[in-house]
């Protein structure tokens, strides 16, 4: 097994490696004066088991192309098998037409790390589960869940836990992390009326009094969790919490989610942490390293790796 980190999230990626006691194989990713990508693995890797660790978060395009780049630097090395390791999938928001003469971008993206030599792809929490069928080679989607649910359980006692999901899309997997512990379900109605933007509409389900904890996979403004956390507070919420695996956090949102109703607001390393985000006290980091390293384990050993979720 050989693991090549991108410059994405490096913390993450040396993590990783210290999980699975590999040390990241060499490699040199810079760009020239003009911006262009350049790669060379200083290792052989003939015949290897690759994996490359690369979220495809902001600057998106740079670590996208860079992730390429990646692929056929191993390619034309003659790696085994390459396995491309997106802890955070860009573009996945775009999965479908959401209007005339708009792309379908997830495809895209998916067509790109198949056609640069990927032969398999592991990621986290996709946005929609239907993007594993954008790829004709095997996609392993982990699930957060597992790490969410413990600490969960370690922070907040059983008694009054309600599970929010902040938007209707959302009730899956606010659901099921709400069956691991046996806690009710209220859902926030909101109304989109463009994107990036958000008004809360109701409250499906009684939380007055209940320690509320939404649960969702991406959270780039903040206006969403942050008007669903001021709505639950006006329905009497006791206390509100969110869990979210990737913490996009763009622009202004450290800020607002440091002025809302939220009291934490606990999000994984998917992403690597801005220094607004370290300074922001009620914001709070779950490492998802050791999950992701037990997958890239099983996967070189041909092992399973949905008993995972078992």
């Amino acid at each position: 097994m050989r693991l090549v980190a991108g410059n994405s999230n490096r913390p993450l990626a040396e993590a990783i490696a210290a999980a699975l006691n590999t040390p990241i194989t060499k490699a040199s990713v810079h760009r020239f004066a003009d911006m262009e990508v350049f790669v060379e693995i200083h290792e052989n890797v003939r015949g290897e088991d690759v994996f490359i660790i690369q979220s495809t978060s902001y600057p998106a395009n740079d670590n996208l192309l860079e992730l390429l780049v990646c692929i056929d630097a191993l390619r034309r090395a003659s790696a085994r098998r390459i396995t491309a390791v997106l802890p955070y999938y860009g573009y996945a928001r775009q999965d479908r037409k959401s209007a005339a003469r708009t792309p379908i971008s997830a495809k895209l993206v998916a067509n790109l790390i198949t056609a640069a030599g990927a032969h398999r792809v592991l990621t986290l929490d996709l946005h929609a589960g239907q993007i594993q069928g954008f790829f004709d080679i095997p996609v392993d989607n982990l699930f957060s869940a597992p790490v969410i649910s413990n600490d969960i359980s370690k922070r907040f006692s059983k008694d009054q836990l309600m599970f929010v999901s902040p938007d209707v899309g959302g009730v899956l997997r606010a659901r099921s992390i709400a069956q691991r512990h046996n806690a009710d379900l209220a859902i926030v109605d909101k109304r989109r009326e463009k994107a990036g933007i958000s008004e809360v509409m109701n409250i499906i389900g009684d939380v007055e009094g209940r320690n509320c904890i939404m649960v969702d996979d991406i959270v780039d403004s903040a206006g969403t969790l942050c008007n669903a956390a001021e709505a639950l507070k006006k329905a009497g919420a006791k206390s509100v919490h969110a869990y979210v695996t990737h913490a996009v956090l763009s622009g202004g949102a450290t800020a607002r989610v440091a002025s809302s109703d939220l009291e934490s607001l606990i999000i994984t390393d998917s992403i690597a942490m801005t220094e607004a985000v370290r300074v922001t006290e009620n914001i709070h980091v779950l490492s998802i390293s050791s999950l992701i390293a037990e997958a890239i384990r099983r996967i070189s050993t041909e092992s399973s790796v949905s008993s995972l979720f078992d």
